[in-house]
């Protein structure tokens, strides 16, 4: 991998500064790609965006901002690099000699020429990232670290680049986009942070979301994603038909990885309904999240169902004088594991009648661990 330290003017990177909105943001002479189309939109604050020209007018050093070179095979006359950190202070610098705002009460286009070009021949400093896709993400990954302005989607997003990342955030990633208007009830995140997109891939790729970026990076479209997203979204609403307080407890569930494995099965949708119900109203089950999993895979564990105290442990160890009821043998409290007598899933709570203390084997046999 090479990383190279760039001193860039002012007035190279602004020029050819151009917004268009939605289609994306480009400087730099057109080779910086400063915002890619339908990537997230966060704005500096007023304040925030003054204190960069602020800057730039005192001669004061700016923080260091990141580059990747961007593989542009396919489409030759597309920008050459991709702004990894920095994005904002770009903006807010070519905005300003854009003449979209003022600083301190005057405009770029007001200043004297002088001072116009102590601006301009300001020398940023821009570290450039050439490598394999891996080297750039573990970068990536390490210089954000500090920073958490970028999620790890953004920066898989900045790695893969090209038509089908493009093409995918079309669907998943903006305020408003065909994901959210479908699926936001059970998608955790938000769209311009990425978080849409990266669920829609770790269903589809059971969790191998690097992997299936990097063999899809020059696919001409997303369509397939975007049609397996569509898939398991009709799934949930025809087959549970939830309310508006049941999608309450369904955001944000692997819904891809229980639509591949339950989608050509038939569910009795009243006997799922009467279950949810029970489940909710049960005090013992802690994670109400994970109500759905449980009722179509019978695991427990998405329950979390609620632990024995340290207090009804003891009770018990002591009631049953540090003996297993299984093995028969004693042991210290630490070597015991306490174990519902009445399983829950039978309608044994957990409460201290309920409580027995096993040694860890023989609570391990029990409980099929």
């Amino acid at each position: 991998m090479k990383i190279e330290l760039n001193k860039i003017t002012v007035r190279e990177l602004t020029q050819g500064y151009v917004d268009n909105a939605e289609n994306g943001v480009k400087a730099f002479g057109g080779k910086l790609d400063v915002r890619p189309p339908f990537q997230r939109e966060f704005v500096y604050k007023e304040n925030q965006r003054n204190a960069v020209i602020d800057t730039l007018t005192k001669g004061f050093p700016l923080n260091v901002m990141y580059w990747a070179c961007r593989d542009s095979a396919d489409e030759p006359s597309a920008p050459q690099y991709e702004i990894i950190d920095g994005q904002q202070r770009t903006i807010s610098i070519c905005q300003y000699v854009n003449g979209d705002f003022a600083f301190d009460m005057r405009y770029f286009h007001n200043l004297q020429e002088n001072e116009k070009e102590q601006i301009l021949n300001y020398e940023l400093q821009v570290y450039i990232c050439s490598g394999t896709d891996s080297e750039k993400l573990r970068w990536f990954e390490t210089i954000n670290i500090a920073n958490e302005e970028l999620t790890k989607q953004e920066l898989r997003n900045a790695v893969y680049a090209g038509s089908w990342v493009s093409d995918a955030k079309r669907y998943f990633s903006k305020i408003g986009a065909p994901a959210a208007k479908i699926g936001g009830d059970y998608l955790s995140g938000s769209a311009n942070r990425q978080e849409y997109l990266e669920t829609a891939i770790s269903w589809i790729s059971d969790d191998n979301i690097e992997i299936h970026m990097a063999n899809h990076q020059h696919d001409a479209n997303a369509a397939p994603l975007w049609q397996f997203f569509s898939s398991v979204i009709t799934w949930i609403e025809t087959t549970f038909k939830p309310s508006k307080e049941r999608k309450k407890i369904m955001k944000g569930v692997n819904w891809g990885a229980l639509y591949k494995e339950f989608k050509d099965k038939l569910i009795d949708q009243k006997a799922v309904d009467t279950e949810v119900k029970q489940l909710i109203l049960d005090d013992d089950v802690t994670n109400k999240k994970g109500i759905y999993p449980y009722i179509l895979t019978r695991k427990e564990k998405f329950l979390s169902i609620r632990a024995f105290t340290d207090a009804q442990k003891l009770a018990a160890y002591e009631r049953q004088g540090g003996i297993c009821p299984h093995c028969k043998k004693h042991y210290d409290l630490s070597q015991m594991e306490a174990d519902h007598i009445t399983p829950w899933h039978l309608g044994g709570k957990t409460i201290a009648e309920n409580c027995q203390m096993l040694c860890k084997s023989c609570n391990r046999v029990k409980s099929g661990k």
